[in-house]
């Protein structure tokens, strides 16, 4: 991959003005070999694999940053669904296979490691049992592991008794991490249509059909994006925008191919997808936000606001496929609630609603992402909400996702501070009426007709 010295010059900008970034290079380990009938071994094994691959990652990342002047902010870990690995010990609690994460990725010095994860869309083994009785002591036990759950796919529906677990496994992380505002929530998500090759946590795995090691890259530019529109002035009209978007995502997706290659080169693995996703930080001018509102909308939740996100997110994607064949993993633009300074402020003028957002969910790369409901909501309107949303991404066939914290002790219109990239959250009111019957029925939404595709 060659460039030219005006691509070089206008990289520079973006890193130095416009807050680019490769926002982390996340190497995926396959841990299907540490399966052992004794559960002790099974922990060693994994704990010792992801030493053995794992080790370089952070040095070899900070040393491509430095070479080339472009940051890499997170350095991650993604392993195989850890549910698959726990199989033959017949273990009933798998926490110390979550320890034996954590510890490896702490001796290795990533920000994160996922992969305590369970595909139950379909039903629960044994193994993917354990893991969810195991998931809310893992959370509470450990720092950097963070844990994925599949509850449907359009080919399979929806699987309503695991997410009726589901939200009793998410209340139950909130009240053992209610001293820090119910944050191991923040390290868990379920998930519609997962994508195996995701380089963003928390819902970072590999799938089995993945090699034995493999580096996927996730890039952000919300600041690039908005400075190009800004630049672009408010007389241009929409088809004008949707082209310097596009154009701004080809840009910045050959950044993060050119890391992730360089970055397999020097690890000696494969190089996986790039992930092209406009993920926001707390930082000012780092906000999806601020594109809307560029975009036309008075202010992110207003009327129009849906339609300028699925604009957005429809001109990165086809960006990043025009620069790169490997782009991968979710790729379009992430509304994380709490994680974006000009979202926390429109929930705080209360432009932005939980209805809204779920609205948008339905154009957006993910879902409701680092949602904040009171501490007290009752669990059949979680429910309620996570299956909307699971609906969503059956329906229309795309990835969606639930990643939302019970904030014990709060209310709606409070505020919660988790401070760092987690940001501020305005407590939601999920309203007062709820779907108890639906909750208690149980059971399994049957796969729509689209899925009929063979």
């Amino acid at each position: 991959m060659s460039y030219s010295d005006q691509e070089i010059l206008e990289t520079l900008r973006m890193v130095e003005l416009e807050t680019l970034d490769v926002r982390t290079t996340t190497l995926g380990i396959n841990l299907l070999d540490c399966a052992d009938p004794d559960l002790e071994s099974a922990c060693e094994k994994v704990y010792t694999k992801i030493i053995h691959h794992g080790k370089d990652l952070v040095r070899t990342a900070e040393s491509i940053a430095s070479d080339y002047g472009v940051p890499i902010v997170n350095k991650r870990i993604a392993v195989t669904p850890i549910s698959l690995i726990a199989g033959p010990s017949g273990a009933e609690s798998l926490v110390p296979l979550a320890k034996a994460m954590d510890a490896a990725a702490e001796e290795v010095g990533v920000d994160f490691i996922g992969g305590f994860t369970a595909y139950v869309h379909k039903g629960f083994t044994r193994a993917d049992d354990a893991l969810f009785r195991s998931i809310p002591e893992a959370l509470a036990a450990t720092k950097r592991v963070c844990s994925s759950v599949s509850l449907g796919t359009t080919k399979s529906g929806i699987n309503m008794d695991a997410v009726v677990r589901f939200t009793e496994l998410l209340l139950d992380t909130a009240e053992r991490t209610k001293a820090d505002g119910g944050l191991g929530c923040a390290k868990l998500v379920c998930f519609m249509n997962p994508v195996e090759d995701n380089p963003f946590v928390a819902g970072a795995h590999i799938g089995v059909g993945e090699p034995e090691t493999v580096i996927n890259v996730g890039v952000s530019g919300p600041g690039v994006v908005r400075s190009a529109i800004e630049r672009l002035g408010p007389d241009a009209d929409l088809l004008a925008v949707y082209e310097v978007i596009k154009r701004t995502a080809f840009k910045i997706t050959r950044v993060g191919e050119l890391v992730g290659r360089e970055a397999a080169r020097r690890l000696g693995t494969t190089f996986g997808i790039v992930d092209v996703s406009l993920a926001p930080t707390p930082a000012e001018g780092d906000s999806i936000s601020d594109i809307l509102e560029l975009i036309g909308v008075d202010r992110t939740g207003a009327p129009g606001t849906t339609v300028a996100l699925a604009m957005l997110t429809d001109a990165v994607k086809k960006g990043g496929a025009m620069a790169s064949s490997s782009v991968g993993g979710l790729s379009g633009a992430f509304i994380p609630v709490s994680e974006d300074a000009g979202m926390i402020a429109a929930a705080r003028d209360e432009a932005l609603s939980l209805a809204k957002l779920e609205a948008m969910s339905a154009v957006c790369s993910v879902g409701l992402d680092m949602i904040a409901v009171p501490g007290d909501t009752p669990p059949a309107t979680i429910t309620g909400i996570i299956a909307d949303e699971l609906a969503i991404g059956m329906v229309n066939t795309k990835t969606t996702a639930v990643r939302m914290i019970p904030v014990p002790g709060k209310g709606p219109g409070e505020t919660v501070e988790w401070g760092g990239l987690l940001g501020t959250a305005i407590v939601q009111d999920p309203g007062r009426y709820s779907c108890g019957l639906l909750h208690a029925r149980g059971g399994r939404v049957p796969a729509p007709l689209q899925s009929y595709k063979n």
